[in-house]
């Protein structure tokens, strides 16, 4: 039996006993209205809904569609409200586990629903980026003769996983991780609606707070773990769901952290004085400790980044590259993977070499400046290509460097209220020792002599 028939006997069987089916299916939207978070997606007159029929000409646009975005954010969910809004069959596939063979056969298969019944066809694959060029060329056929609404999911960057001809035929849609306030209206509908817990059971506020943090911004991942939470606190005839109930369930213990108070500045400092200490166990358990609090990973790369210049500069060139990259890698992908890229480039910067020499300099520098230690520039290196600068004495005795065997010059570059100023005072320390020796060898060269 082919695997579009499977489905949609399982969709029946779903629609006809939904109390049998897992929260997070039951609380699955019907409509694009009933979409938590995605706002930008959402907006009248949007390409997505165009897509389902909005735009009162039917569906517009082209009929495949790219979702990118972090797990639990809805890509499942937009393409199962797609086939509904357009009343299509809805048919899901993994990349993960189907291959040319099974998307062949749901390709026939609409094919024939839709010759024999009229009866067009959503297919949804997920993970898309985990198809090979080849895999991915199968799908051509079917979206350039419209056999299906391809809807493909990916969690990584489209433009480097998926075939330049997919793309290019795609409508690509970016959805944003969920915020708390979208789970937390997620959470309340789950607690109260029909298809969910019926009332059965309340949340504090703390159990709560618990629940969006170990959630991490996966609707999926906060509505089972509510269901299983709730089913427990019922078992003990309760019909609140207390944090200890919630914490035995899920095997997780409360962080006692507030993003928005005095401990998330807390732990952040820890962590980058941690790294700056070299102290890489110490800045892994706070590291640890921010992600399970459910701290954005954006904030964390931002503070490592930082980290990576503020206290190793160029005792190791390789930190800041190292953190840029984490940064853009979490950007990408989230969490739960995300965790892996800090903790990467949190062992990198806290083994690193140390040096504050960068973050000196450049503060000396700026403190005679604001003392109004500036002064004119010198003529020589003033700008010369303008008609009349020679009059003005500008460019006028300028030495190029180049033309010079050792490649420097002996010539005045600062202004006269700092020529004597040394901002840079390198360590010994890693890669920096370079440095120190070059910075001895240049000033040596310029004429320059320590005050």
């Amino acid at each position: 039996m082919e695997p579009d028939l499977f489905t949609a006997a399982a969709e029946e069987r779903q629609e006809k006993d939904p109390a049998g089916s897992p929260l997070a299916v039951r609380m699955r939207p019907r409509t694009l209205d009933e979409v938590v978070g995605q706002q930008h997606l959402l907006k009248p007159g949007s390409p997505l809904r165009r897509l389902v029929g909005e735009s009162g000409g039917g569906p517009a646009g082209p009929s495949s569609v790219i979702l990118w975005g972090p797990p639990g954010t809805g890509k499942t969910t937009l393409a199962y409200v797609v086939s509904k809004a357009t009343n299509k069959r809805f048919v899901e596939l993994s990349a993960i586990t189907a291959g040319v063979k099974e998307v062949r056969a749901v390709i026939d298969g609409a094919r024939r629903a839709t010759g024999g019944f009229g009866k067009e066809t959503v297919l949804f694959l997920d993970e898309i980026h985990r198809f090979s060029k080849a895999q991915q060329d199968s799908l051509l056929p079917a979206v350039e003769n419209r056999w299906v609404t391809l809807i493909a999911a990916t969690t990584e960057n489209p433009y480097f996983s998926v075939i330049s001809p997919l793309l290019s035929r795609s409508l690509l849609l970016t959805l944003e991780p969920l915020t708390d306030d979208d789970l937390r209206g997620l959470l309340k509908r789950a607690l109260t609606d029909e298809r969910g817990l019926k009332s059965a059971v309340t949340l504090p506020e703390d159990t709560e707070a618990h629940l969006l943090r170990i959630a991490g911004g996966d609707a999926r991942r906060a509505l089972t773990a509510l269901e299983a939470a709730a089913g427990a606190a019922l078992d003990k005839g309760e019909t609140e769901v207390g944090l200890q109930t919630l914490e035995e369930t899920v095997d997780r213990a409360a962080v006692k952290y507030d993003r928005d108070g005095d401990q998330h500045y807390d732990v952040a400092s820890a962590l980058i004085k941690s790294i700056r200490g070299s102290d890489v166990d110490a800045a892994l358990h706070y590291l640890a400790r921010m992600i399970e609090a459910g701290e954005d990973p954006r904030f964390i790369a931002r503070r490592l980044m930082i980290s990576a210049s503020e206290d190793i500069g160029l005792a190791d060139p390789n930190a800041l590259p190292i953190a840029v990259a984490a940064a853009q890698a979490v950007a990408m992908i989230g969490f739960p993977e995300a965790a892996l890229t800090l903790s990467h480039a949190t062992i990198a910067l806290a083994l690193a070499p140390k040096s504050n020499a960068a973050t000196t300099a450049i503060g000396a520098a700026l403190e005679d400046v604001r003392k109004g230690l500036a002064g004119p520039v010198p003529p020589h290196l003033r700008d010369g290509h303008y008609k009349g600068a020679a009059k003005l004495g500008h460019a006028q005795g300028y030495v190029y460097p180049h033309d010079l065997a050792e490649g420097i010059a002996e010539q005045q570059y600062a202004p006269d209220a700092i020529k004597d100023r040394e901002y840079y005072e390198p360590t010994r320390h890693g890669a920096e020792a370079r440095y120190a020796d070059a910075v001895e060898w240049t000033r040596k060269h310029l004429g320059r002599r320590r005050s």
